[in-house]
């Protein structure tokens, strides 16, 4: 299953969405940059609310292209203590990456937002939206960051992901939906024909769009229990 672009993958992921009845009640975040134009056409099948939540990879030192943690909004870091054995590196080792990584988290929340409070969760069903997993460490800060707010329930939903990570991850969301888990799995990007990356401005014309499109009526679905 290869998607044409992240818009064919969240026009898929959204009638899977529909198909297991989640979401006519909730609350559609996405994952900056990537995530925004696949949760935009889940968003408006839905006729859900769009918001983001925002999350950061830390990367390896000499090697920032290689997640070993992520950090969400301003909750703490969540570290893959497998990459930190094999690396041979402990939290303290990365408190400088750390640091450098909220302050862009912190440029970011003000550039998207522009003094926006963040999305209310409490008591909601919530659709966290991405672009793929790889290890999936991004996703699951944001899974705990948004947990700690206690959400009805908390799904994650993406078009494309490792079967190790859809395994972690289910086991901090209250569901994973993923419309492919291929077993041999190197990189996100390999299941997109188009995988450029977004700029700002992009991602703020695609949430402006959803705000100014007209409200869309969704089908009737089942209510989700609370969140695990």
């Amino acid at each position: 299953m290869i998607f044409a672009n992240r818009t064919e993958a969240g026009r898929a992921l959204a009638e899977q969405l529909v198909r297991q009845g989640i979401g006519a009640d909730g609350l559609v975040l996405a994952l900056p940059r990537g995530g925004v134009p696949v949760a935009v056409p889940v968003a408006e099948r839905l006729g859900a609310e769009l918001d983001i939540v925002l999350a950061r990879k830390i990367g390896a030192p000499r090697h920032p292209e290689f997640g070993v943690g992520a950090i969400a909004e301003d909750g703490p870091p969540v570290f893959d203590d497998a990459a930190l054995r094999y690396l041979r590196l402990t939290p303290d080792d990365l408190a400088a990456i750390v640091a450098a990584e909220r302050a862009e988290l912190a440029r970011r929340v003000e550039r998207y937002r522009r003094h926006r409070p963040a999305p209310t969760v409490t008591g909601r069903l919530v659709i966290l939206v991405d672009d793929g997993l790889a290890t999936g460490v991004t996703a699951h800060a944001a899974v705990r960051w948004l947990a700690r707010q206690s959400p009805r329930c908390l799904v994650l939903a993406v078009p494309v992901c490792s079967q190790e990570a859809r395994t972690r991850l289910a086991a901090v969301a209250g569901t994973v939906v993923c419309l492919h888990a291929p077993p041999q799995f190197s990189a996100v990007g390999q299941w997109y024909d188009d995988f450029t990356q977004l700029t700002d401005a992009e991602v703020d014309a695609a949430l402006s769009r959803h705000r100014d499109a007209p409200a869309r009526h969704p089908r009737p679905a089942r209510r989700l229990g609370p969140a695990a």
